[in-house]
């Protein structure tokens, strides 16, 4: 059985893998419908549980209709509706939910949850976000910039803002895809130095530079995320504010990258604050096709777990 819970947990031939099987994927479905199956209906008579704790757009869109494509059905299950953590432990929700479905997608807020999850399911279990870290996120990352760039190898990618979630799992894919990794920040927002130990470990450069110009000096690729999670209070609003005004992505900061260099931002961006719209809305910008990718990355994702 395979759970698909972090980059680092998966070897980097399986998950060169899964990015191929997306492209072939997405290039099959060149002119068709939404809606059409793939020709491999590689879920046909599969349930697949998606179980939400946080809100969410592109995970919850991206995984229902990547499963309505290859052919299999959803259960989609929110935290208020389900005893997951109240009322019942993980572990007996991960024995029920396998007696049932065929697979469960879970995007939680505490990685223990996750752990515990795929500890008890005898199905496999997959990361849609932790507040630890993001790998699909980061799979369809990867898949973007190769489709406009060709290999994200030997690149260098500069991340400006908060060393997040998403932060961690862009650290660990630089030691398991071969690029150099450079980290902008105030030092309170550090990324986790497990990650970073991890990447330079599998030989991949990993810099923290304070000044936001002298960091994207170079840089194949710029990536940020939004300054603020909604369960901030306003105080805390206002902290992450003055600490992360310096590194916000505009014209100007862009304008030291390559003249190629691509932007991304993983959604949803809260426009004016850590991008603008001059940046979001640009050439450099693929922001949008980033988002599409979630569809094409996780269809690999669940066809590895299910080895289909």
């Amino acid at each position: 059985m395979r759970h698909f819970l972090d980059i680092r947990d998966v070897s980097p031939d399986a998950l060169r893998a899964m990015l191929d099987s997306a492209h072939a994927m997405k290039a099959a479905r060149t002119g068709r419908p939404r809606g059409a199956s793939d020709d491999e209906r590689a879920l046909e008579g599969r349930v697949v549980a998606l179980v939400f704790e946080k809100p969410s757009t592109r995970t919850r869109v991206s995984f229902d209709v990547g499963t309505r494509q290859l052919g299999g059905q959803t259960l989609v299950l929110n935290g208020g509706e389900i005893h997951l953590g109240k009322g019942e432990s993980v572990a007996d929700t991960a024995r029920v939910l396998s007696r049932m479905v065929d697979m469960i997608m879970i995007r939680t807020f505490s990685e223990e949850t996750l752990h515990e999850l795929a500890a008890h399911a005898t199905v496999p279990v997959i990361n849609g976000l932790t507040d630890r870290s993001h790998p699909c996120q980061v799979m369809a990352d990867v898949m973007t910039y190769e489709e406009h760039r060709g290999t994200i190898a030997g690149r260098k990618v500069v991340w400006l803002g908060d060393g997040n979630n998403v932060c961690a799992s862009v650290i660990q894919a630089a030691g398991q895809f071969g690029f150099d990794f450079t980290f902008s920040g105030p030092e309170a927002l550090d990324p986790d130095p497990e990650d970073i130990a991890f990447a330079r470990a599998r030989g991949a450069t990993v810099t923290i530079e304070r000044d936001p110009v002298k960091a994207v000096e170079g840089a194949d690729l710029v990536m940020t995320d939004t300054w603020l999670s909604m369960h901030d209070a306003p105080e805390e609003r206002e902290r992450r504010h003055a600490l992360l005004a310096p590194y916000q992505v505009n014209a100007a900061l862009m304008a030291h990258a390559r003249p190629d260099a691509l932007f991304m931002h993983c959604l949803p961006a809260h426009r004016g604050e850590e991008v603008t719209d001059e940046v979001m809305d640009g050439p450099q910008s693929v922001v949008f096709d980033e988002a599409e990718n979630r569809l094409h990355a996780q269809k690999a994702v669940m066809r590895w777990c299910l080895e289909v």
